[in-house]
């Protein structure tokens, strides 16, 4: 062989040995994790309508006593959600008459009780009436997350102390109902 053939296998054999070991050595990985969080979100909706019940005239003009056909359109929170479990609270005060501030006479009342209720939200509508003394329906729980309207009606009303008393001549009865849709952790 020539001397040139002889050093060419030579540096071959001497070139492959680094040659297998850059090839074990091409590839190489590491893995990046990624993380994140969704926070516990509630939002109650936007509220349709008008936002108010307005019941004009409470009495019955013939005997000065609470009106037996009452009725209100419910109002609706459209679009409301909560992204995990989740309570939905209802709480309401009586109508109440604003100007009329003192004890009425004997045969009158200045406040009309009734029910609020909150439904869509769990299989059992929250409830709360505002003559009880105690509301344990006011607040139900959902254990998964949730997106839809919920629709807040009031019903069943009646004069406090009784229905025979008439209520005081007031130019403004007010009373609030408060729908709470809440993360529970």
């Amino acid at each position: 062989m020539k001397p040139s053939l002889i050093a060419l296998f030579g540096f071959c054999a001497l070139a492959l040995p680094g040659a297998a070991q850059a090839q074990s050595r091409d590839t190489s990985s590491k893995t990046v994790n990624i993380v994140g969080t969704a926070p516990a979100m509630c939002f109650a909706g936007t509220l349709s309508g008008t936002g108010s019940y307005d019941l004009g005239v409470l009495i019955d003009t013939t005997t000065g006593q609470l009106r037996s056909d009452l009725t209100a359109p419910a109002q609706i929170l459209v679009g409301s959600f909560c992204t995990g479990r989740s309570t939905i609270t209802v709480a309401a005060t009586p109508l109440e008459a604003q100007n009329f501030t003192a004890q009425p006479p004997s045969g009158f009342a200045r406040r009309v009780d009734y029910t609020a209720t909150a439904s869509g939200w769990t299989v059992t509508p929250a409830s709360y009436n505002t003559a009880a003394a105690a509301n344990a329906a006011a607040t139900q729980a959902r254990p998964t997350s949730f997106s839809g309207d919920v629709t807040v009606a009031i019903s069943n009303f009646a004069t406090t102390g009784g229905q025979s008393l008439r209520l005081v001549a007031d130019g403004s009865y007010r009373g609030l109902v408060t729908v709470t849709i809440a993360a529970v952790n």
